[in-house]
């Protein structure tokens, strides 16, 4: 056993010069199939601990990640076999799958690093930088451990890039531990004390709304964040609320609909009920000539331009365009900025023109618009208009365009197919809204 940690000790020294681009030879590493199992176990616990740092240390395995990292085994076998036999070196193939697997501690920690602190419009090439990082390192692998002969070094080259591909991108990816409530326990909505708080919920916001002063123009805001399976929808509404309340005097005339097991106790459930019940309530409250409604949607959106809605166990409807406009019309609610952070968002401009609104979506009806992902605070729609333009502006229409060249920037720095954001202005609503903006 202690041969065994000695060599393990040894491998992973090895495997981390060899990652550092350092000198390192192949009679560093320690082969034998004893070595190769103990190197794959530590590398096994070592990617599950980095995977609950992540994602949290309560939780449990999943079965489907643990297969998944075994059919590596297999692969790193055949490939080193592979290239034993390009070079002609049948003893070449034990300390080359061992140098394979040796760098994996210094791939997991540095791909924690950058789950951790990578800068938002930064993360996309950043990991762009890691796979390539990765791949240089299994060729490398190749040089030092069959040397550099041209034509051998070649084919073990491609014989290692063919690895690496089908390691990132072919073979099925799964996050091997699974966050407390993602692990199999019931949903949170499924407790009898925050299912029975549902309604008190609704109830408490739409209550709260206040009356509209006669001979004022004031602003009232309604936020829906129908998907809570990621966050950043979440964490977005939060501070768009914030933002609006503050930038246009509207605490006390908003009410915000979202879904996510962290909102549970905080907001009403999202659904298209109560959002129509809420848009009631508000068109209720308001004074119709003269009150404007800002309302903010963000959420996945679809090439059907419905938006999606998750908080299990409910099955939700999604949104659709038609009965949006469907709602905003049975609330007879005159004046109305209508903002849509989604994909395909585009889609929405059409069934809501009317000469007293104003709308405005994060993309084209067919393009995508991006920055969903878990962990994130904005999207990169919803950082660029609420964060960047209105706090240059009040004017929505010119929020709009500081957003429209943030978004185009980041996406053309990041490679991505432009989202091309969308604004409608009806012909009477300009006037009500300068006022609303002084």
């Amino acid at each position: 056993m202690r041969e065994l940690f000695a060599g393990l000790a040894r491998n992973v020294f090895a495997g981390s010069r060899l990652a550092l681009f350092l000198a390192v030879r192949r009679l560093d590493f320690v082969a034998s199939g004893a070595h190769l199992a103990a190197l794959f176990a530590f590398d096994f616990a070592f990617w599950l601990g980095a995977a609950a740092l992540r994602e949290g240390r309560v939780g449990a395995l999943e079965p489907l990640a643990v297969t998944a990292h075994l059919s590596v085994v297999p692969l790193v076998l055949v490939t080193a076999l592979v290239v034993a036999r390009i070079y002609r070196d049948p003893e070449l193939a034990l300390p080359l799958a061992v140098a394979f697997l040796a760098s994996d501690a210094v791939f997991e920690l540095a791909g924690l690093a950058l789950f951790l602190l990578a800068p938002a419009g930064w993360a996309a090439a950043l990991y762009l930088a890691f796979f390539a990082w990765i791949w240089a390192v299994a060729v490398r692998a190749v040089a030092v451990c069959g040397g550099f002969r041209l034509r051998q070094f070649g084919w073990g080259a491609a014989a290692a890039s063919a690895m690496i591909g089908a390691a990132l991108f072919a073979f099925p990816k799964s996050d091997v531990w699974k966050a407390e409530d993602l692990a199999g326990a019931p949903p949170a909505l499924a407790g009898e004390r925050v299912f029975h708080l549902q309604g008190e919920l609704l109830a408490r916001a739409l209550d709260a709304v206040e009356p509209g002063k006669a001979g004022e123009i004031e602003l009232y805001f309604v936020g829906f964040a129908p998907d809570g399976s990621q966050d950043v929808f979440l964490r977005e509404m939060r501070s768009v609320k914030n933002t609006v309340e503050e930038r246009y005097a509207a605490r006390g005339r908003s009410v915000v609909l979202a879904n996510g097991e962290g909102a549970l106790e905080e907001f009403p459930v999202a659904s298209a009920t109560s959002l129509r019940k809420a848009l009631a309530r508000v068109a209720e409250r308001m004074n119709a000539d003269e009150d404007v409604l800002l309302l903010y949607l963000s959420a996945h959106g679809d090439k059907s331009f419905a938006l999606s809605a998750h908080q299990p166990p409910l099955a939700l409807e999604a949104l659709t365009p038609t009965a949006l406009a469907r709602m905003l019309q049975d609330s007879g609610i005159r004046w109305k900025v209508v903002i849509v952070s989604a994909c395909h968002s585009g889609g929405y401009i059409e069934p809501l023109k009317e000469p007293g609104t104003l709308v405005i979506t994060a993309a084209r009806a067919d393009r995508s618009s991006f920055g969903c992902e878990h962990g994130r605070d904005f999207t990169y729609f919803g950082r660029a208009f609420f964060v960047e333009g209105l706090a240059a502006t009040r004017s929505f229409a010119a929020a709009f365009r500081i957003a429209e060249e943030s978004v185009a920037r980041q996406e053309a720095a990041e490679g991505k197919e432009p989202s091309l954001p969308q604004i409608w202005a009806g012909e009477a609503i300009a006037a009500r809204l300068a006022t609303i903006e002084r």
